[in-house]
């Protein structure tokens, strides 16, 4: 009887208690995760509107160009073979008979050692400038401007070290410049042309190629040292489209800004025409010393811009309204973009109804307010408060506005706007209109997206 309780006593088991799986937090995460996926799928559906803030500016930066620099070039030329080294700084002037360089007839030659050697600042600015050009413009399809960039800087060491290597100079057999004018170490074979041999194929940067003499250490009887701009009369050349040719057509001097260094000139300006092409020549007879090492320089035409507020082409949209004559709008005394309008309108089955009609104002001019077509129906009638006079509307009284979709208060309000300039990107607007847009409104950038009155999310 023992054994027998105390089997029992030790088979005993405790069940525990199972929850249902429908409580109050299942359903409370039910709920909220049901909310996100509705949210998701409408933010990722509904179209989302970009707005701009409208600021005022001008057109910039649509008339900049390459310009090809034409200048008076004379090729100078080895008058025996050997090594060779240059002392006369890159785009300084030399005067006839200075020496401009040195040819070694045994061929070789041994390097200097110099001691205590410090670049000046000038030496070291240019040094700069070379290097960071180099890494501004630097393009893996264009390995050559690496060498360029290398013969520039042997280019500048030689001539910083020229002067402490006299004895170099003493036993070597100096090149003399023939005449006077600036010296160039390098060739591109655009030295003999003129604006009318010009072709766009010529202003294609990628084609363009030029030779650096500086990295040739041995020259053979014949070959091109240097060459001189012997005068400071020189030229720009830039291509022209059709709707510049149009622009310009008439001026006979335009303003201009070199990029490299923001300085701007006034010069005689004229238009080209080769075959089917046409070409800006711009003028110049001084400066030629800043720009004398750069066959082609960037440059930004000055028309005088008119400036107004900026705002992009894609906001940009057509809209009919209803021309209202003033006598028949009731005026709201505290703004006067808005009125108020009593409208007959007649229903299908031939009842009419008397309501009045608020209306924005979109604009104000010949004795008629532009309210919005949407509201009113063609063969409504509007009626003259506290009179019998009437008048009904008809397509004839329809006009078309171009503006944007001011978003300010949350919906879109289609505001006029005046263009005074544009081009394909941008426009300049006026802002001297109570009905259109002010600096700091805010629109939307693409008014394909949106329609009056539509809630801006």
């Amino acid at each position: 009887m023992k054994l027998l309780k105390f089997r029992k006593k030790n088979s005993k088991v405790t069940k525990y208690r199972r929850y249902s799986f429908l409580n109050i937090g299942t359903l409370l995460f039910g709920i909220v995760f049901i909310y996100m996926i509705v949210f998701i799928f409408i933010y990722l559906t509904e179209t989302h509107v970009t707005p701009y803030e409208v600021v005022r500016g001008t057109i910039s930066g649509n008339y900049r160009f390459q310009a090809m620099s034409l200048r008076t070039e004379e090729i100078v030329t080895a008058t025996q073979s050997g090594s060779i080294r240059y002392y006369a700084r890159e785009g300084a002037k030399a005067s006839a008979g200075s020496t401009v360089c040195s040819i070694n007839e045994s061929g070789s030659s041994e390097l200097v050692a110099y001691e205590d050697f410090e670049p000046g600042e000038r030496d070291l600015e240019r040094l700069q400038n070379i290097m960071s050009s180099f890494s501004m413009n630097f393009s893996e399809s264009n390995f050559q401007k690496t060498y360029d960039m290398k013969a520039g800087v042997e280019g500048v060491l030689s001539e910083v070290t020229r002067d402490l290597d006299t004895d170099y100079v003493s036993f070597q057999n100096r090149c003399y410049a023939p005449k006077s004018g600036f010296v160039i170490y390098n060739t591109d074979g655009f030295e003999s042309l003129t604006g009318a041999d010009l072709t766009s194929e010529m202003f294609d940067q990628n084609s363009y190629h030029m030779t650096d003499l500086r990295s040739n250490k041995q020259v053979r009887t014949g070959d091109t040292i240097y060459k001189l701009i012997t005068s400071e009369n020189w030229k720009l050349y830039f291509p022209m489209d059709d709707k510049l040719v149009t622009e310009l057509s008439g001026r006979t001097s335009i303003r201009f800004r070199f990029l490299k260094d923001n300085q701007t000139f006034s010069a005689p300006f004229t238009i080209i025409t080769n075959g089917n092409e046409s070409f800006g020549e711009i003028t110049l007879d001084n400066s030629l010393v800043r720009y004398a090492t750069e066959r082609f320089l960037e440059i930004e035409l000055v028309l005088n811009k008119k400036t107004g507020l900026k705002i992009p082409a894609s906001a940009i949209v057509e809209k009919q309204f209803y021309n209202i004559p003033e006598e028949y709008a009731i005026v709201n005394e505290d703004t006067e973009k808005e009125i108020t309008l009593k409208v007959e309108h007649f229903r299908s089955d031939g009842s009419s109804e008397v309501s009045y009609v608020t209306a924005n104002v979109y604009s104000h001019t010949d004795g008629a307010y532009l309210v919005n077509e949407s509201l009113l129906s063609e063969g409504d009638y509007i009626l003259k408060e506290e009179s019998a006079k009437r008048f009904q509307l008809s397509s004839k009284d329809l006009t078309i506005l171009h503006g944007v979709y001011n978003i300010n208060k949350g919906y879109a309000v289609f505001r006029e706007i005046t263009v005074i300039d544009q081009n394909e990107e941008y426009c300049i607007v006026e802002s001297n209109n109570i009905y259109g847009l002010a600096a700091y409104d805010y629109i939307v950038l693409n008014a394909s997206e949106v329609d009056v009155d539509q809630i801006i999310n």
